[in-house]
């Protein structure tokens, strides 16, 4: 409904009153509620009167004021007639009413700088048929929360104050209508605005001389030097400081904190309390040896600490780690939270929160936002709602808004969700102190995230070395010419004599002093910064190199095929898929020795053992239940019921939990996600499965700055485990390659583990030792896809409960001493040329295979070769292109040192842009032709 379907409301509301069943039920139903109302005013029995209008000359007598507004028939009964006019009244205001709730944000005051002015004629009573004559016209106020006996003046007056001061509240796209009359409860009984105590206000200004003197002080003592000011946005202290205490009064016990780099180092400072002291030294960087080839900027790292509330509860805070890539950090952030909770058994997702700070610009623009957004409400991912804070610059770097963003709002992506958006002028840090309040509660209340955009702008462009006025001078005009938010709330708490000036100087003073000792403190010459060390639950883990002891990942053969077994069982009544009853059928057999295992059964067991062992597994992914290659089946579904049933989480009563979720169709958040889960959960198997291994292009940016790096960067180890479909079969170029020459080349310092099994026994022990030994590093594992169900990818029941994980698979069938060749490979390919070795009755030619690439000594692929007859060839041999696959790394490692004794070389397809051809027939050509070349001149 908007004011142009009034005059046909009008025409309905006639018929009906000539004859009730002209119109259809609902309208019937509709008009009768006005009757109802305009009987009831006009008996004196309603709140204010309706239908009763005034007569005297001022106003007009009713039959004057029914020919001006009544424009559209009448029923003949003047009674009737004056109910209906006050009707149609009472129908525009109320529609205003509904606008101001919709609208209203457009023309709150919310740009500090007061640079834009949009048009809003919705908001104007003259398009409802609302004349200044009516402003004191008395009118039925009960549309709007606790406003009785009220004019149009006196309701216009509220929806002004509640929706269109310093606040701008986005909420009427929330489809539950419980959720926007708790909204509309929250602000329009209070006008949106809280009665603050003398000791907040006195509490907000403090948080503000913190931010403001901290910036000050910095610039000051470090001219030039990158910082990324948040002058400008002082606001975010005592708006963090806000929320936090609200956690406390929410019982919330840990607080997860993720964010960019503007104001990091003042978060760190105020919120934090990390010392200035370590702070300033990283400033001065004397010591640089200490963070040769490692280490991040100082507006990167994380932090943690606890925060005392004003009421002495205490919540454990820990910021993220962030690097360059600003919104990348949100979904590990939020993945950390989860891990948190479920440590905590907190099911109902409320003692531990998420806090995330984001740039206007990055939050527009930043595709990993929707991520982040859409796995607010997913149950393998609620936290049970995270708290958003916009730092609203108005400019991104040096694009504006019109250039940046297609949408009126940064947050604009936000109403995907049934989330309030709070819009907040940043220099009004009462008007702060509203939304906090009321999104917190909201959190509390419905378990859902809520998004605060404090519209603010940079004092001193993207940088401090950068110049803004280049690129936005109208705006930094206006910029010049503030005084900071600080003077201004002092300003006011002055005048209102909440605040004497000694006070004031006194608070700077203390503030002051305080960081001048903990600057000469980092001056002192024997001082060396702080370091945190790993939390708790790290504390029997360990990174750096790899262990050269082996892992003992036996397990009792008895124990393997009860719970091989144990998996194939279903609950009475439970109606199996009528496919999937072979399959299981042959895994039982597989328990009974009866038949040798396959891959996914080598995986099932793997996970069945470490739960029982009390190891806790995590695996999400793309279809992760079932498997891509419908291999898996690990959530199986009744058939009558749709009803699930998950064996791997029924094999005993005290065993470790599992959660097996399917993941949206996100690569980025997800991966993000189940990395942040992996940092605070090292005694358990956190994997993520891509559908496709090349699925992780999509989350590059987690792998690069974050899996590949945090040891180095951050000194913080991760187990998690990728699991990547790898293997070139004739479908596709996208398809076939997980891009194993990227994390090759990213390897270094024993970052990574990139491994590629051939066979069940070997994937198994692998998932086996990534839980069991003490070292942690991710695990990258190249998975196969036709290799599943290979008839040559077996294993024994044997080969899991005694065996090991082997980094190098010899030739077990031909002797090194009588080869005139050797094959070494990885993958696949080794089963290909197998077949052909075997087919052409090649006796000279041996077969190694590397299963793990990482970390990989030359002294261990040495040994391996030990009896090669010297001068004999060495042929690399990969179905990945030269530019592609492990080539480039194993020439690069171990070339030169294989050259010295022996004939090496490469066969491969030819170098490519794209990794392989999209026809079948050409793959079958280019696959015979590596055959033949690895084979050729032995005849």
């Amino acid at each position: 409904m908007n004011s142009y379907s009034l005059d046909y409301i009008d025409d309905l509301y006639v018929q009906y009153l000539r004859d009730p069943s002209s119109v259809s039920d609902s309208w019937r139903e509709y008009f009768e509620q006005f009757l109802v109302a305009s009987n009831r005013s006009a008996t004196g029995t309603g709140k204010t009167a309706v239908a009763g209008a005034p007569r005297n000359k001022a106003s007009g007598s009713p039959s004057t004021e029914l020919s001006r507004n009544h424009r559209r028939g009448s029923t003949g009964d003047e009674g009737t007639d004056q109910a209906l006019w006050m009707s149609r009244i009472q129908d525009r205001v109320n529609q205003l009413v509904r606008e101001y709730r919709v609208r209203g944000h457009l023309v709150a005051k919310l740009d500090p700088l007061d640079m834009f002015h949009p048009d809003t004629p919705e908001l104007s009573p003259n398009l409802y048929g609302l004349s200044d004559q009516d402003l004191q016209r008395p009118l039925d106020s009960s549309a709007l929360e606790n406003v009785s006996g009220s004019t149009l003046n006196v309701i216009l007056t509220k929806l002004q104050n509640t929706y269109c001061r310093s606040i701008g509240a986005q909420f009427m796209h929330i489809d539950n209508r419980n959720i926007r009359d708790w909204l509309q409860r929250r602000m329009e009984t209070t006008e949106n605005r809280l009665e603050l105590s003398h000791q907040v206000q006195r509490r907000i200004y403090a948080r503000l001389a913190d931010a403001s003197i901290f910036e000050e002080f910095v610039r000051r003592k470090f001219v030039g030097a990158k910082t990324f000011s948040l002058e400008g946005a002082e606001t975010l202290i005592p708006m963090l400081d806000l929320a936090l205490e609200k956690a406390g009064q929410h019982e919330v016990k840990e607080v997860v904190m993720g964010m960019a780099h503007r104001g990091r180092l003042n978060v760190m400072a105020n919120i934090l309390k990390k010392r200035g002291t370590n702070i300033f030294w990283s400033f001065d960087d004397p010591s640089p040896e200490l963070s040769r080839g490692g280490g991040d900027v100082r507006y990167h790292l994380g932090y943690s600490s606890d925060w005392v509330t004003a009421s002495g509860d205490t919540i454990h805070i820990s910021l993220c780690f962030n690097p360059s890539h600003l919104e990348f950090v949100n979904t590990v952030a939020m993945g950390r939270c989860r891990c948190k909770q479920d440590h905590r058994k907190d099911s109902k997702r409320q003692e531990v929160m998420t806090i995330l700070i984001h740039g206007d610009a990055a939050f527009a623009g930043e595709g990993v936002v929707q991520e982040t957004l859409n796995l607010s409400e997913l149950e393998g991912y609620r936290t049970g709602g995270t708290l958003h804070i916009v730092i609203n610059n108005q400019v991104g770097f040096t694009t504006e808004p019109k250039q940046g963003r297609s949408g009126t709002y940064a947050t604009d992506i936000a109403k995907m969700l049934q989330i309030p958006i709070f819009h907040v002028n940043g220099e009004d840090p009462e008007a702060v102190a509203q939304v906090v309040s009321v999104a917190m509660d909201f959190r509390k209340e419905f378990h859902r995230d809520a998004v605060i955009d404090l519209y603010a702008y940079r004092r001193w462009g993207h940088n401090e070395g950068d110049e803004p006025r280049f690129t936005q001078p109208q705006m930094y005009a206006k910029i010049d010419q503030r005084s900071s938010v600080r003077e201004q709330y002092l300003n006011r708490l002055l005048e209102i004599g909440k605040i004497t000036p000694d006070e004031a100087e006194e608070i700077g003073r203390e503030r002051t002093e305080k960081l001048e000792s903990e600057f000469e403190a980092s001056k002192n010459e024997p001082f060396i910064p702080d370091t945190q060390t790993l939390a708790a639950n790290w504390s029997d883990y360990f990174g750096g190199p790899e262990p050269t002891e082996p892992t003992d990942t036996t397990f009792d053969v008895k124990e393997i095929a009860k719970l091989l077994d144990s998996i194939t069982r279903m609950p009475d009544g439970f109606a199996l898929n009528k496919k999937l009853k072979r399959p299981f059928t042959l895994r039982r057999e597989m328990a009974e020795g009866k038949r040798p295992l396959d891959w996914a059964s080598a995986e099932a067991t793997a996970f069945a053992t470490l739960l029982v062992e009390g190891h806790s597994i995590r695996m999400t992914g793309q279809d992760c239940q079932r498997g891509t290659f419908s291999q898996r089946h690990a959530v199986l579904h009744n058939t009558k019921t749709g009803e699930s049933y998950t064996p791997l989480g029924n094999l005993s009563k005290d065993q470790a939990t599992i959660e097996l979720h399917n993941s949206p169709l996100s690569e980025a958040g997800v991966l993000g996600f189940e990395y942040g889960y992996s940092l605070d959960r090292p005694n358990g198997l956190v994997a993520w499965e891509a559908q496709f291994g090349d699925f992780w292009n999509c989350a590059q940016v987690i792998v690069d700055q974050f899996i590949a790096s945090a040891e180095d960067k951050w000194s913080r180890l991760s187990g998690l485990v990728m699991l990547l479909p790898h293997g070139f079969e004739g479908q596709g170029p996208e398809h076939c390659s997980a891009r194993m020459e990227r994390f090759l080349a990213m390897s270094a310092e024993h970052n990574i583990q990139v491994v590629q099994p051939t066979t069940p026994a070997q994937y198994y022990h692998c998932l086996r030792r990534q839980v069991i030994r003490k070292w942690r590093k991710p695990l990258v594992v190249l998975t196969p896809k036709s290799l599943l169900r290979h008839p040559l990818v077996i294993s024994s029941l044997e080969g899991l409960a005694e065996g090991e994980f082997k980094k190098i698979l010899p030739d077990e069938m031909i002797p090194l001493a009588n080869c005139k060749r050797l094959l070494i490979c990885t993958g696949k390919i080794y089963y290909d040329l197998l077949e052909n070795r075997k087919g052409n009755k090649f006796d000279n030619v041996a077969i190694m295979r590397i299963e793990q690439l990482y970390p990989l000594s030359y002294e261990e692929l040495a040994e391996s070769i030990e009896g090669l007859p010297k001068g004999s060839e060495i042929f690399w041999v990969q179905d990945e292109p030269t530019n592609m696959g492990a080539w480039s790394y194993i020439k690069l490692s171990y070339g030169d040192q294989l050259a010295e004794n022996h004939k090496f070389s490469l066969v491969s397809r030819e170098e490519s842009a794209s990794p392989s051809t999209g026809s079948m027939a050409a793959h079958k050509m280019e696959q015979a032709e590596l055959m033949e070349a690895s084979f050729a001149d032995l005849a």
